[in-house]
């Protein structure tokens, strides 16, 4: 059992930065795959981007791809995302999602066997 909670969400301008964090508890994060994820009303959750277990490899959705940096810390049971030249289209709730024993990076939401409850983001124009 993982169990996840994000932080770091927030209202901000457009063009800021943020950092989002997820902190794992439960099992030891060390073989397991975590990605973020984000949603708005009325729409399917969709892929943010991924990292696997020992960060040697990532994913990044392509209209996301240079603002978007994900790393984790496996001692720390921790996972985040640099997020820069926020725009108001990220407007969104977060969330983290992990699947245990799995050393891929995983970009679709049915790999995740586990999720958080999601932090919003607000970029105002």
């Amino acid at each position: 059992q993982v169990h996840l909670v994000e932080s770091g969400g927030g209202l901000v301008q457009a063009g800021s930065s943020l950092r989002l964090s997820c902190l794992a508890s439960g099992d030891t994060i060390t073989y397991v795959a975590l990605g973020w994820f984000r949603q708005t009303p009325g729409k399917d959750r969709e892929f943010v981007a991924a990292i696997n277990y020992d960060s040697s490899d990532s994913a990044y959705a392509d209209s996301l791809k240079g603002r978007l940096t994900i790393s984790r810390d496996n001692n720390k049971n921790t996972m985040s995302l640099q997020m820069n030249g926020l725009k108001p289209e990220d407007t969104a709730v977060y969330f983290c999602a992990a699947r245990r024993n799995n050393v891929a990076v995983g970009t679709d939401v049915d790999f995740y066997q586990y999720w958080g409850q999601g932090t919003q983001v607000t970029v105002s124009s």
